[in-house]
Order: structure tokens, then sequence, then C-alpha cells
């Protein structure tokens, strides 16, 4: 096998931008079936990108036999059932984030992977990022000294009208929360990246603005097994974007104004310069490359089930802590 060849459940605004444009272009990966409730839609984007086949149910996308892997686009509430039926079929897959809606999803998902010998990964493009592949590398150099403290700031304003497409992050059962489980669970991934796994959680959520099922605004505060203390707030309620991480050691700082942009400020024992690692243009195709490069070399991708699954945990655990402050009285917090 000389490339591998994907079916894409889901066409909506992420596909459209990222997701199809790099399977499209990617000389290791073909896209040969779309599905779309909206069958005329479905045609449509196939004849947009070069795929020869177009579904409306889903299911009959995973029993595709030219299709060896499925990419999963669709919402949240979704990605369990339809990883573990594709999986049952054979297909390699790539799910979008957050992997699920529980870590009793993940693991039935892992569980089905590893069943039925296909490959699992889950959508945390930022771990391809290479101003985070070049933080990583300064903190195991000891460029700041000793890790303290890491602060994490995203922040944008969202408040659809109901016909809006992405109206559905505002219903719990669909999407599973608020920023916090919409883009909370990024940056997540990027602190278990370069810290390990979080051993334990404070938080708090809520609405500071809006009336709505899911929270619009929570703060998280983690601690990691070497010491690292990190705090993350994510809100749909401020309209001065942000998309910062901020990492502070015993000798300097490391200062990242915009994620997304790749600039990075280096403060330390030599004085401050800056330095700038950009991301791809298609955020995804770094990613999507790595998975279909796992497949054929019949090794794991960088961004596995196992991955997806520990920062589902932190989110559960961060809820569920959230909940349980909710309930305290002031003076016992």
């Amino acid at each position: 096998m000389t490339h591998l060849r994907f079916g894409l459940i889901g066409c909506g605004d992420i596909a459209r931008k990222r997701i199809a444009p790099a399977l499209r272009d990617l000389p290791n990966c073909e896209l040969v079936a779309v599905s779309r409730a909206n069958f005329a839609q479905a045609e449509s984007f196939a004849h947009e990108f070069g795929a020869r086949r177009w579904y409306q149910n889903w299911q009959d996308l995973v029993t595709d036999e030219e299709v060896d892997a499925v990419y999963i686009a669709t919402p949240v509430h979704l990605h369990a059932a339809q990883t573990i039926a594709a999986a049952k079929a054979g297909k390699h897959v790539l799910v979008e984030k957050p992997m699920g809606l529980t870590v009793d999803e993940c693991d039935r998902m892992i569980a089905a992977g590893a069943a039925n010998e296909v490959r699992l990964g889950v959508a945390y493009y930022r771990r391809f990022y290479p101003v985070i592949e070049r933080i990583k590398s300064l903190l195991v150099k000891g460029a700041i000294g000793r890790t303290v403290v890491a602060q994490i700031n995203a922040f944008e304003w969202f408040a659809p009208e109901p016909s809006n497409p992405r109206s559905w992050l505002l219903n719990k059962a669909i999407s599973g929360g608020g920023p916090m489980f919409d883009f909370g669970c990024h940056r997540i991934e990027v602190l278990n990246s370069l810290f390990g796994p979080v051993t334990a959680v404070k938080a708090m959520t809520g609405n500071a603005i809006f009336e709505r099922g899911v929270e619009d605004t929570a703060t998280a505060l983690m601690s990691f097994a070497d010491g690292v203390r990190a705090s993350l707030t994510v809100t749909h309620a401020a309209r001065e974007p942000q998309d910062t991480l901020t990492i502070f050691g015993t000798e300097g700082s490391l200062h990242v104004e915009v994620l997304n942009a790749g600039g990075l400020v280096i403060k330390d024992r030599d004085g401050e310069r800056v330095e700038a690692h950009p991301p791809h243009a298609n955020l995804h195709l770094p990613l999507i490359d790595d998975f279909a490069g796992a497949v054929l070399d019949q090794r794991e991708p960088r961004v596995n089930g196992q991955v997806g699954r520990e920062t589902a945990r932190v989110i559960e655990e961060i809820y569920r802590d959230a909940d349980a402050c909710a309930t305290r009285p002031a003076s016992a917090i």
C-alpha cells in the first residue's frame, strides 16, 4: 500500500477548510468517499474535492470496500458510535476532538480499535506546532531552569443565532460542554504534551454573561508529577480574543502571544530574544500526514487514542470538581 484511501464522515466548516484539502493534497492520502445527511450537499462536496462516491448515511461509507480509513468530523456525541462501527468494519479511524463525551466512550473506542487491529488517532493537531516542539526542546535543555508555572488563556466571543451551523455547540447533550470541552481540550493536550499527565485538578465553571445549557467561562488549575502548576482559563464571553501560552521557570520564561501564530519570546540568562515558529498553513495537514504514515508504516500515530483518553479524563475531572465546588459553602472553598 503506497497511500491511504479515506472516507470522510461529516462535511462541515472544518472539513471544507482543512480536512478535505489535506486529504486531497497529501501524496500519502486519497479522498475516495464522503457522507453527509444532506445528499445533495454530499454530492457537491465530493465533486469539489475529487471524491468518487458520496453517501447520505455514514453507515454505508464505513462498509465501502475501497475505504481504508475514516476521518470522523461530526459533533462529539456521534464520535463513539461512528468510531466503533468503522473499526468493526476494519477501517482505521482518525476522529475529531474531543475524542468522546466521556472516558467510558473513549475506552470503548480504544477497545474497538485494538480488537479489530486498526489504528486510532485523535485530531489534536497542536502537538505538531513547531512552536510547541521548540518549547519542549527548551524545557528539556533547562533553558529557563526548572519549570514552575504555566498559564493559558483561550478567549473568543461566541453567541450564535439558532440558525448558525455551529449552534449545536451550546447543546450539552451533543457537544459535551462549553468552551472548556470544545477548545479547552486542545490546551489540555498541549499541557500534557509538555509536562506529562495531570495529577490533580481544581476548577470552576459557570455563566458569566449568557444563560445557556453549557458554561460560557471556566478556569482549571492543574498539577503535574514534576511539580509544575498550570492554569487554564477559557471563555465564550470576552470580546478580546486570547490564545496565549506563558511558562515561567526558575531562570527565565517563555511567552507565546498567539499560539496559532507561533511567535515565541524567550527570556533567559542571556537576555531576551524573539523567534518565529509558525504552524503549517493548513493546521490539520501535519496531523493527517502523521496518521497516514503511521498506518502505512505499521506504527502508532503520535496522537493516538490514549492521548485522547487522557485529555478526556482531565476534562471529566474539571467538570466534576467544578460541580462539587458549586455545592460547597463559600467558607469551605
